[in-house]
C-alpha cells in the first residue's frame, strides 16, 4: 500500500491505490442493468455537439469533458486527472515545486483557500484561511475547475501572479501580487516557550512528519532536563496530507485504543488504525491548537486526542473535511481522484462538513497591552509606606522573560492562552 501513497499539496488527506477491475465489477453487480435511456440521451447530445457546435471539437475533447464533468459533479474533491494534471500531481509529491503555497478547494463555484502553508509566498503576502479567490490574473475564477486554477497559480519561481480575494468582513475585494517561489514542504518547527514548556508546529502531514516531530520533542525534553511540564501542538492552518502521517502523530501521544477508521461502499475502503503502547510525553499535559484552516489529517489527530481525553483542543471549529480520496491510475498517463470513504473519530463521529469543535473556543482577536494608568495606585506607591520585612529582592521576572511574554501576547494571543492553560495545569498538578 505504501508504494502507492502520495502527497498532494492541494487537497488534504489522500491515498493512492492501483486500479482494479473489481471497481467496475462491483458497480455492475449492484445495478440491475445499464441506463439505456440516459445513454441514448448522452449519445444524442454527443452527436449534436459534434454536428452543430460553432467550432470543430474532437471526440477525445468531448469525452474528456464528459468524464471531467461526471467526477466534478460528485463532490468538491473528486476530479479527472488528464495527462498534464496527473504529471503535475506526481511532480508535486517530490517535496519541491514552483507555486504560491496554498491549499485550495472549491466552494459555491469559487476557489477557496483552505490554508496557506507556513513560510511560503502566500502566507507572507497575507493570504488567510477562508479567503475566496474571485480572480486569477484578472480572469474570473467562478466556475473554473480546481485543476485549471492550480495550473494558473503554479509557475516558474520568480514570476508574479495577481490574485483578487474576497474576504469575510471586508467591504471590497483585496488584491495581492505574489511572487512564485520553490515551495519546500518542511512540516515541523519547534521551540521552547518557557523553561519546561514546549511548542511544536506541524504545517502539514508528510511521510516523515511523525519522525521529525518525535525528534523535535526529544530535543525539547533534553533542554528541560529530561521531561516537559507541557506541550502545545499547533495544527492551525494545517491543511492535511498523508493519512499515515496523521495516524503516526496521534499514536505518539496515545498508549492504546482506536485512532481513526474509514468506511465506504467497498470492502477495501474499511480500514482501522490503532495506537501502540508508548506516550512520548509520558502523560505530560498537551494542548492542541486548531482553527478553520485545520483540515483532513489535522482533524484526525485532533479528533483522536479529544476522544481519548489525551489533550485539550483549543481554538475554533475546524474545516470539516472528513472524506478520503483515492488516486486510481487508469493508464500510465491519466488517473481519476475519487472520494471512496469517510473517516470517523474513535467515538464514531463523522467530521464531514462539521469539523472538530474545540473544548475551549477562542475568538479570532489581536490583543495589545495597555499602558499602566497614572490613576492606578498600589500600597507600594504611597509615600512612607511600611516595608515588607520578608522581601529580600524584587519579586519580579527578569526583563528578558517579561518582554518575551508581552511579545507572545501581542503576536499570538491563541498560543499565549494555550501556554497559560499548560502553566495552570502544571501548578495544579504540583499541588
Amino acid at each position: 500500500m505504501s508504494k502507492w501513497t502520495i502527497r498532494f499539496i492541494f487537497l488534504g488527506c489522500l491515498m493512492l491505490i492501483p486500479f482494479s477491475t473489481s471497481l467496475a465489477k462491483e458497480t455492475s453487480e449492484e445495478d440491475e442493468g445499464l441506463p439505456l435511456k440516459e445513454l441514448r440521451i448522452f449519445a444524442d447530445v454527443f452527436g449534436r455537439v459534434q454536428q452543430d457546435y460553432v467550432e470543430p471539437v474532437t471526440d477525445r475533447e468531448l469525452l474528456d469533458h464528459a468524464i471531467r464533468g461526471m467526477l466534478e459533479g460528485l463532490d468538491p474533491h473528486s476530479a479527472y486527472l488528464d495527462e498534464e494534471h496527473f504529471k503535475e500531481l506526481q511532480e508535486g509529491t517530490s517535496g519541491e515545486f514552483g507555486g504560491l503555497g496554498i491549499e485550495v478547494g472549491v466552494e459555491d463555484g469559487f476557489i477557496k483557500v483552505i490554508a496557506p502553508i507556513d513560510d511560503t509566498p502566500a502566507q507572507k503576502a497575507g493570504i488567510q484561511a477562508g479567503d475566496l479567490i474571485i480572480r486569477l490574473e484578472g480572469k474570473p475564477a467562478k466556475g473554473m475547475s480546481l485543476g485549471d486554477a492550480v495550473k494558473i497559480m503554479r509557475g516558474k519561481p520568480g514570476t508574479k501572479i495577481k490574485l483578487t480575494i474576497q474576504r469575510n468582513g471586508e467591504h471590497k475585494p483585496l488584491e495581492f501580487v505574489i511572487t512564485r517561489a520553490v515551495i519546500k514542504q518542511a512540516s515541523v518547527k519547534s521551540r521552547e516557550l518557557e523553561p519546561g514548556f514546549g511548542y511544536v508546529r506541524l504545517s502539514q502531514f508528510q511521510a516523515p512528519t511523525a519522525d521529525d516531530m518525535l525528534r523535535a520533542i526529544r530535543d525539547l525534553q533534553k533542554k528541560s532536563k529530561g521531561s516537559l511540564k507541557g506541550l502545545v501542538l499547533d495544527l492551525r492552518n494545517n491543511p492535511g496530507g498523508v493519512l499515515q502521517g496523521a495516524v503516526a502523530v496521534s499514536d505518539a501521544f496515545l498508549e492504546d485504543g482506536l485512532i481513526v477508521y474509514t468506511q465506504g461502499r467497498g470492502e477495501s475502503s474499511a480500514l482501522k488504525f490503532s495506537a501502540r503502547p508508548g506516550d512520548v510525553l509520558n502523560g505530560a499535559p498537551l494542548v492542541v491548537l486548531v482553527n478553520e484552516g485545520s483540515a483532513s489529517a489535522s482533524e484526525i489527530v485532533a479528533g483522536a486526542l479529544q476522544d481519548h481525553k489525551r489533550a485539550v483542543i483549543m481554538g475554533r471549529s475546524t474545516f470539516g473535511k472528513g472524506s478520503v480520496q483515492t488516486i486510481v491510475p487508469i493508464s500510465g498517463k491519466i488517473a481519476i481522484k475519487l472520494t471512496t470513504s469517510r473517516y470517523y473519530t474513535p467515538s464514531g463521529r463523522s467530521i464531514q462538513a462539521e469539523g472538530i469543535q474545540p473544548d475551549i473556543e477562542l475568538s479570532k482577536v489581536k490583543l495589545k497591552e495597555l499602558k499602566k494608568s497614572l490613576l492606578q495606585v498600589k500600597e507600594s506607591d504611597l509615600s512612607d509606606h511600611l516595608a515588607n520585612p520578608d522581601k529580600k529582592k524584587p519579586n519580579r521576572k527578569n526583563g528578558k522573560q517579561e518582554n518575551g511574554e508581552k511579545k507572545l501576547l501581542e503576536e499570538d494571543y491563541e498560543l499565549n492562552e494555550a501556554l497559560n492553560l499548560l502553566k495552570g495545569i502544571a501548578i495544579f498538578s504540583q499541588r
